[in-house]
């Protein structure tokens, strides 16, 4: 198979699994009346059920992890693809959401991102942004050059978005941390009222560093 048979592969893929989590999803907030998240008591669910979602998430991350290690011949090429997956996933998640249970109303609409560590909260827009990112940067790692030859960012372009993602990652969870404790009771009541749109930018802008690197690297191929 070649580099965009590959790439066409993952992203059906990550697609497919995309309908089946919005499907799952749109179950579980009918049931529990919480198809919009954003709303008090947030997670009146008995807590086996969360342990459940946590669960879910992890084997999410296995099925993501597995797809890319598949489609990919070289650790950077699988990290490419990897995130690839995970960024078309999250993006067609909500795609499907929409028509499925109505919501989000909007890319600013409020949701519960994660649960692992802590709760994370962020509009709709900002995961979708994160996920873009990463779906460009991986078909860049993956479909331009082989082996020693594949797309790669340097140091320094890496640092700054592990910096970024850092920051991103206190953004989504601020509200858990500065929570009272950090008891069950409390965290499943944290419903946040303000997010901190300018140093997420400063976040994103940090983690879009490896692929501007990555482009001028193509352009300097190409050019050469």
């Amino acid at each position: 198979m070649t580099d965009k048979g590959r790439w066409l592969a993952v992203v059906l893929y990550a697609t497919a699994m995309a309908l089946v989590e919005s499907a799952v999803v749109t179950y579980l907030r009918v049931f529990l009346d919480r198809v919009d998240p954003y709303q008090p008591d947030p997670f009146p669910v008995p807590m086996w059920l969360i342990h459940t979602e946590v669960v879910r998430e992890a084997a999410t991350l296995v099925m993501l992890c597995a797809v890319a290690w598949l489609a990919g011949r070289t650790w950077r090429n699988r990290l490419g693809y990897f995130l690839i997956a995970f960024g078309v996933w999250d993006i067609f998640y909500y795609v499907f959401l929409v028509p499925l249970s109505g919501w989000p109303r909007s890319l600013l609409d409020w949701d519960v991102l994660f649960l692992i560590p802590l709760p994370w909260w962020g509009p709709v827009l900002a995961p979708v942004s994160i996920a873009a990112l990463m779906a460009v940067g991986g078909t860049l790692m993956s479909q331009f050059g082989h082996g020693d030859h594949t797309l790669w960012p340097r140091r320094w372009s890496r640092r700054m978005s592990l910096g970024g993602g850092l920051l991103a990652l206190y953004v989504f969870m601020a509200d858990a941390l500065h929570a009272a404790d950090w008891s069950e009771k409390t965290l499943r009541n944290v419903l946040p009222a303000w997010f901190n749109w300018p140093l997420f930018l400063v976040a994103l802008a940090l983690m879009a560093a490896p692929i501007v690197d990555m482009c001028r690297q193509l352009w300097k191929r190409l050019r050469g």
